[in-house]
C-alpha cells in the first residue's frame, strides 16, 4: 500500500493511504485526465447538488452551473497534483490537492459526499493560502460572472 507523508519531517509524519487508481474518486479521476468539459463533470453530479467554496458567500445548487463551475477551476488552477485521498465512510471522501495558481503554491481540500447512486450530491472545499486564493477567485469570477448571480460572489453593501 502506498503511503502519504502529511508532514516535511518524516519521523514525525502522519502516514496516510493513497487510494489506487480503481478505488480513486470519479470526480478526481476525471479532473487527473486533464481538463474536464462541463458535460463530463455533469454525469458525476446528482441533480440536486450543493457545492460549498470559500470563494462565494454562499451555497451554489444545481446540476449544470456546477458542472460549469468544476470545469472551469480546473482550467483555472494551475499544474498540481493530488496528494492524499482518504474514504472518510461509505459514501464520504476526502481529496487534497497541491498545484500552483499563477506560479504560486495553491492547497485545495474538499469534502466530497456522494449519494445511494454514486453521484455527487455535495462537496465542501477549503483553499489557501489567500493570496493565492484571491487570484483563483478573481479568475473564476472574470470567466463565471455572467453564469452566476452578482449576490454569491460578495456580500450585499448596507
Amino acid at each position: 500500500m502506498k503511503t502519504l507523508s502529511l508532514s516535511g519531517d518524516r519521523s514525525s509524519a502522519l502516514e496516510m493511504p493513497l487510494e489506487e487508481e480503481s478505488q480513486m474518486h470519479p470526480l478526481r479521476k476525471l479532473r487527473e485526465a486533464g481538463n474536464p468539459t462541463a458535460a463530463q463533470v455533469a454525469e458525476l453530479l446528482a441533480e440536486n447538488i450543493v457545492f460549498n467554496s470559500p470563494i462565494l458567500v454562499r451555497p451554489i445548487t444545481g446540476r449544470d452551473v456546477i458542472a460549469a463551475i468544476f470545469a472551469q477551476s480546473s482550467a483555472t488552477r494551475g499544474s498540481g497534483t493530488y496528494t492524499a485521498e482518504v474514504k472518510l465512510d461509505e459514501r464520504t471522501t476526502f481529496l487534497r490537492w497541491v498545484g500552483t495558481m499563477d506560479g504560486h503554491k495553491f492547497e485545495s481540500m474538499d469534502v466530497i459526499v456522494d449519494n445511494e447512486q454514486g453521484l455527487i450530491a455535495e462537496r465542501t472545499i477549503a483553499l489557501r493560502p489567500y493570496p493565492a486564493v484571491k487570484l483563483f477567485r478573481d479568475a473564476m469570477y472574470a470567466s463565471l460572472k455572467d453564469k452566476l448571480p452578482p449576490d454569491v460572489w460578495d456580500y450585499p453593501t448596507p
